[in-house]
């Protein structure tokens, strides 16, 4: 059975219990998959050392993150991305941080090691992370650190973001790399942060044709999602030849998510996770690493994670969920939780929803367009 990535510590990476970016959603995962049975039994990954965070972040950046550790702000902290709304400094900041990108070297690693060619890392998915600055709730790139990991093993890498902020700290770490295609579905910059994430980013030098961005139209409905992914992504990794697919699993293009406005269903998302493991079986003989991301809506977060984790698994999804995992952690929602891993049938009330499908379609069809050249 494919392992699961987790350790408690993951739950001191922590901004507080009024940052929307809370640990309580991988606490709902873990028990809600316990309360399914069998009992979890997750790898316990080591910590990441300073060493491994300095593949990809600079010492003075690693060093701010340092001193932040003793929750006070250190000089100049606003340059590093520390000390904001988005990233505000905690104790122990730097060894959260480090246990997080722990998880998704660890799961690179078993994955070379041949343990297991697909597996799930309960945490990070920290893609905003840039070289010399934290951002949009990232300190480390976990991500981006697996990934240059995985290019020491002389491997080729595909990374793809379903989050719904664009992937921009993993796409600029290896904007440079023709080793690296990085695609990203997100809600388009336009509208959402981080504003990046535009078709003509492409790459650059010898890396130009291996970024890849499919920015959607707000209140992108499923079925227009599903066919930007099928018109993209399948295409970009045929013509790459990866050797390893590393996946940002963020739940937050659902349509009940308070931070953004795409309308993914769980449904949609499970229909995402089997198509990228079947991408994985085509293209890497099944080599696989998933991470989590971004996720606002906790009933939500919590029923796509754990579908993401069935279905690493090979286990069924149930009928419906059990009463006791609700009662318990209802208390802790201000919304009803779901009785069941699907959302009940939904028809959006969409205005123009043919004029957005239609531009879904054009912005796919643009992103090819302007990779072909460099693709022959």
């Amino acid at each position: 059975m494919s392992p699961l990535l987790y350790h408690d510590r993951y739950l001191d990476y922590d901004f507080g219990p009024e940052h929307p970016f809370s640990p309580t959603r991988q606490r709902m995962v873990i028990d809600l998959l316990g309360a399914l049975g069998p009992p979890v039994d997750p790898v316990a990954p080591p910590v990441a050392t300073r060493a491994d965070v300095r593949r990809v972040h600079g010492d003075r950046f690693v060093s701010a993150v340092e001193a932040a550790s003793d929750g006070t702000p250190p000089p100049k902290a606003h340059s590093f991305g520390l000390d904001t709304g988005d990233v505000p400094v905690f104790e122990h900041m730097d060894a959260a941080a480090r246990g997080l990108v722990g998880g998704t070297l660890h799961g690179a690693r078993r994955i070379v090691d041949g343990e297991a060619p697909r597996v799930l890392q309960m945490g990070g998915g920290l893609h905003h992370a840039r070289r010399e600055e934290a951002a949009g709730f990232c300190v480390y790139n976990d991500l981006s650190v697996a990934i240059d990991w995985l290019r020491e093993q002389d491997l080729r890498v595909a990374y793809v973001d379903i989050d719904v902020h664009h992937g921009d700290g993993v796409q600029w770490v290896h904007y440079e790399d023709p080793g690296v295609l990085t695609i990203s579905l997100h809600e388009s910059g336009e509208y959402l942060y981080p504003g990046t994430g535009h078709v003509d980013e492409i790459g650059k030098g010898a890396g130009t044709g291996t970024a890849v961005n499919v920015p959607l139209m707000p209140h992108t409905e499923p079925d227009s999602y599903l066919e930007a992914f099928e018109r993209v992504v399948p295409y970009a990794l045929a013509h790459f030849g990866p050797d390893v697919l590393v996946a940002q699993c963020g739940a937050d293009a659902h349509f009940s998510d308070p931070l953004a406005d795409l309308l993914l269903t769980t449904q949609a998302y499970e229909t995402l996770f089997d198509r990228l493991f079947a991408l994985a079986d085509e293209h890497t003989d099944g080599q696989l690493l998933c991470t989590f991301g971004g996720g606002y809506r906790l009933d939500a977060v919590a029923r796509i994670w754990t579908l993401l984790a069935l279905r690493v698994q090979d286990r069924a999804v149930p009928a419906s969920l059990p009463d006791t995992w609700r009662n318990r952690w209802q208390p802790h929602l201000d919304d009803p939780l779901s009785p069941t891993l699907h959302d009940p049938e939904k028809t959006f009330s969409v205005s123009r929803r043919d004029a957005i499908a239609e531009q879904n379609k054009r912005t796919s069809t643009q992103v090819l367009e302007l990779l072909a050249p460099h693709w022959y």
